[in-house]
């Protein structure tokens, strides 16, 4: 298997260009794609026809056609995430750092003539939002923080959001003040568990694993928690009212990459912010990470020790200023190879913090992966150590990414851009001994 690279081009609409693209992610089938921008837009995508909008030959990209959109809603304030409800794919939700809701919009409803929206316009108005629906019936359900009664309470917006597999009632979200926030929806839109990490620094990102059971949250001090609600009675003690849970552990990302000895040796390692963490659904064990200097690596979250590790050059070998290089929060994602592969290769995309691209990471997990801590080139000989699998690649595009999301079945890569347009990376399989062609 080897990488080519056809790259499309999809701008927003021009008022949005220069205002980036927050978050991406597909539904579990790969048939649409939702993303959301700085500028407020969320979108929900059509991926097929998303991808039959090509124009290889415009340089400056393609504008979208827009009557293709299933879902189009604009706000008067940034949207910096986007998530689909794992256990009912007709649910996507939205939230930002500048809110202390979460906004879920129910897409299931598709009609062949454009109709109204099922609110009133007062609600519309109450929460700023317009709309420019094609062909969707959407009904809109705000789930709130619980309010704290301090003027703390402005500055904490939510920051990640995720859903339970197996409960379509079960939300949780992650604020900008140290807290993950759990709602049962049945129950009230206000939260019924608060997960805290007694510190108020900002939680970037969150993870639902282990049954649903166990959530982890990465802080922008560099520490990631982890949480078990599976004590006395999961279902009970998760809608509790007004209780909060403490971390039962808590790993600083500095202290583990302190001991992996040839990378204390080259770098003077400190705690970073953690941008993003994110299961490997193929291995489920390794819990990728990505740093606010554009470090990637794993920690294995049976021993808590880091596995792999991809530290890019800084910018300032180059000469570069850092500063402008480190304004967007970039989101990874990982790639689900083809299963009938005969080597599997585990694959993070993640968006580079100082060049217009993507970079590849094989994290394999064992030594042949050359980001793994034990890697040694002179010793790789096996079969899969033959391939070409075992490279880290650069894929260099026009523009910075800010967040990469991958299609669920051919491993597509769709790149959301700094100047909000969307790229999309395909994937061909070949022989073995084919040439790579990145």
């Amino acid at each position: 298997m080897c990488w080519s690279l056809d790259i499309e081009y999809m701008d927003y609409q021009a008022a949005y260009r220069k205002q980036g693209v927050s978050a991406l992610e597909f539904d579990s089938k790969g048939i649409y794609l939702a993303s959301v921008t700085k500028a407020g837009c969320l979108t929900v995508h059509d991926f097929e026809n998303l991808s039959s909008q090509v124009n290889f030959e415009c340089p400056s990209g393609l504008k979208e056609d827009e009557t293709k959109h299933l879902l189009h809603i604009s706000t008067p304030q940034q949207l910096d995430v986007v998530r689909w409800n794992l256990a009912n794919q007709d649910e996507v939700a939205c939230t930002s750092m500048k809110s202390s809701e979460v906004h879920i919009f129910d897409i299931g409803y598709i009609l062949s003539d454009p109709v109204e929206a099922s609110f009133s316009p007062e609600l519309l108005k109450n929460i700023g939002l317009s709309f420019s629906l094609q062909h969707a019936y959407t009904i809109l359900k705000v789930l709130r923080k619980r309010p704290t009664g301090t003027k703390s309470d402005v500055h904490r917006g939510l920051s990640d959001i995720a859903f339970s597999s197996n409960s379509n009632s079960r939300v949780l979200a992650s604020d900008t003040y140290g807290v993950v926030n759990a709602w049962d929806r049945r129950m009230s839109d206000l939260p019924c568990l608060e997960l805290t990490t007694h510190s108020s620094s900002k939680l970037n990102s969150i993870q639902l694993i282990e049954e649903n059971q166990v959530v982890f949250g990465a802080c922008e001090n560099g520490i990631i928690h982890i949480w078990d609600l599976r004590g006395g009675n999961p279902a009970t003690g998760f809608r509790s009212h007004k209780e909060a849970h403490s971390p039962v552990s808590s790993v600083k990302l500095a202290s583990v990459l302190e001991k992996v000895g040839s990378l204390k040796a080259q770098s003077h390692i400190v705690s970073k912010g953690i941008y993003s963490i994110d299961i490997d659904p193929s291995c489920p064990y390794q819990l990728a990470f990505h740093l606010d200097d554009g470090w990637s690596g794993v920690l294995d979250i049976h021993n808590f020790q880091v596995t792999h590790v991809h530290c890019p050059p800084p910018p300032w070998l180059d000469g570069e200023n850092v500063f402008t290089s480190l304004s967007c929060l970039r989101k990874p994602s990982w790639l689900r190879t083809d299963s009938v592969s005969v080597f599997i290769c585990l694959i993070y995309a993640v968006g580079s913090a100082y060049n217009d691209g993507i970079h590849l990471l094989d994290f394999y997990p064992d030594p042949s992966s050359p980001c793994h801590v034990d890697y040694n080139e002179d010793l790789q000989c096996g079969p899969r150590e033959n391939s070409h699998h075992k490279q880290n690649r650069f894929v260099p595009l026009s523009e910075g990414v800010t967040a990469c999301a991958t299609h669920p079945l051919n491993s597509t890569i769709v790149a959301g851009t700094k100047r909000s347009s969307l790229m999309v990376i395909s994937q061909k399989y070949w022989s073995a001994d084919a040439d790579i062609t990145v």
